[in-house]
């Protein structure tokens, strides 16, 4: 997901698109989100 939101933001600087730049930018903000939460129980538990 960062590396297409690269790529699209790369693009939108490029191109005269403003559209491609922004879904760059929330798709890289997303993927680093993703990157650091841990979701789905990751943590281990020790009883």
């Amino acid at each position: 997901m960062i590396v297409l939101g690269l790529i699209l933001l790369i693009l939108g600087l490029v191109l005269p698109q403003s559209i491609l730049t922004t879904i760059g930018i929330v798709l890289i903000v997303v993927g680093l989100i993703l990157n650091l939460v841990p979701i789905g129980g990751t943590r281990r538990r020790v009883f």
